[in-house]
């Protein structure tokens, strides 16, 4: 196997574990707050962008539209999120968080934030800088590849 491909290999096994574990530590710190880990996410995608139809938001969060419909009643239901009349188009509704689903998100952001603080502490901001660098550039490529 030639260097390339084998350092590929060790950064896919690199990163895949860094995202179970992170997976693993965002359901505990998220779940505790009954909602679940795509119901965050769609928090946080609606904090971020602000009101979106529901298609804009499966595609925001690569999820079918039936999986995201799912995901945004339960919000709807938790009181997380409310639908209203799209400003440019009367027949169409979009999603927006309610204010206790903002700050529902700022408590379990804050949560998670803090975590990464602790376990970057004792890393030089040098190699985390580098690290951010990578994962931007690798984000981006993952996503140019998914057509997102």
């Amino acid at each position: 196997m030639n260097s390339e491909l084998k350092r590929a290999e060790t950064l896919y096994e690199a990163v895949n574990q860094l995202i179970r574990v992170h997976q693993f530590r965002d359901r505990e710190s998220i779940c505790c707050h009954n909602v679940s880990v795509a119901q965050c996410y769609a928090l946080e995608t609606l904090v971020k962008l602000g009101p979106l139809r529901l298609k804009s938001l499966a595609d925001e969060m690569c999820l079918d539209k039936s999986t995201a419909s799912r995901v945004v009643d339960a919000l709807l239901r938790k009181g997380y999120a409310l639908k209203t009349l799209d400003p440019l188009d009367q027949r169409a509704v979009q999603l927006s968080l309610t204010s206790e689903g903002h700050e529902l998100y700022a408590t379990i952001r804050k949560t998670l934030i803090d975590e990464e603080a602790s376990m970057i502490a004792d890393i030089s901001p040098e190699v985390v800088d580098a690290a951010l660098v990578l994962l931007g550039k690798l984000t981006v490529a993952a996503r140019a590849r998914l057509g997102t």
